[in-house]
C-alpha cells in the first residue's frame, strides 16, 4: 500500500472526481463511495472485460488537518497475469496467434502500467489546486521517517502508518529549554548534554 499526502486547500472530491474523468472509458469502470471527509475511488475491469485481464484497484482518499492522505490499495494482478500466461501460450504453440491477441496484450501493457498513471493523475489533480508534499509554516510536524507523513509533535505514533514516532521527536534542553532536532547531543543554546 502506498501512501501520500498532498497539503494544501484540497478536499478528496478535488482528486476523486478526475480519476473518474481519467479512468472512467475504455477497458475500465469507476465508482466512488463515501462522503466529504473520506471517499474510496475503485478503479477496475469490468466483469468480463473487452480485452485483456481483469484487474482492480482501490485510491482512499482522507481528509486530513489541511489536506488529502491518499492511500493506493494493492493492484490485482491475476487477471492480467493469466492474459500474459496465454498470450504467451498461444506464442509457444502458434507465433502468429499473437497477431490475433494484440489488443489483449496491449490492454494488459495499460493495466500493468494503471499504478503509475493513477499517481499521475492525482499529482496533477493535487498542483491544479495548489496543493503539494510540502506542508504549510502552519502545520511544522514531526515527519514520520517510514512513509513520510506529517504528524503532530508528541505524537507517539504516526497517524498514517502506526510507526513509533518516539525516536524521530523533537529534544529539550533540559536547563535552557531549547528544543533541538531528535538527533542533536548537545544544545545549541546553552551548551548542555542532551543525549547520554
Amino acid at each position: 500500500m502506498e501512501i501520500r499526502t498532498f497539503h494544501g486547500s484540497i478536499a478528496p472530491a478535488d482528486l476523486a472526481y478526475p480519476l473518474v474523468s481519467e479512468f472512467d472509458q475504455g477497458n475500465l469502470q469507476t465508482q466512488v463511495l463515501g462522503d466529504d471527509k473520506k471517499m474510496v475511488v475503485q478503479i477496475a475491469t469490468p466483469g468480463m472485460p473487452a480485452s485483456g485481464g481483469h484487474t482492480a484497484i482501490s485510491v482512499e482518499l482522507t481528509q486530513v488537518e489541511d489536506g488529502v492522505l491518499v492511500r493506493l490499495g494493492q493492484q490485482e494482478w491475476l487477471g492480467v497475469a493469466a492474459s500474459i500466461g496465454k498470450t504467451a501460450l498461444m506464442a509457444l504453440r502458434n507465433p502468429l496467434s499473437l497477431i490475433g491477441r494484440l489488443d489483449d496484450l496491449a490492454q494488459d501493457v495499460v493495466s500493468i502500467q494503471l499504478v503509475d498513471r493513477i499517481w499521475d493523475t492525482i499529482e496533477r489533480a493535487a498542483q491544479s489546486h495548489g496543493a503539494s508534499h510540502e506542508i504549510s509554516e502552519r502545520l511544522r510536524r514531526v515527519v514520520c521517517p517510514y512513509c513520510m507523513t506529517a504528524n503532530h509533535v508528541g505524537a507517539p505514533s504516526c497517524i498514517a502508518c502506526g510507526a513509533p514516532m518516539g525516536p524521530s521527536q523533537p529534544v529539550a534542553c533540559g536547563r535552557c529549554g531549547y528544543v533541538a532536532s531528535a538527533d542533536t547531543r548537545v544544545c545549541p543554546s546553552c551548551g548542555f548534554t542532551l543525549i547520554d
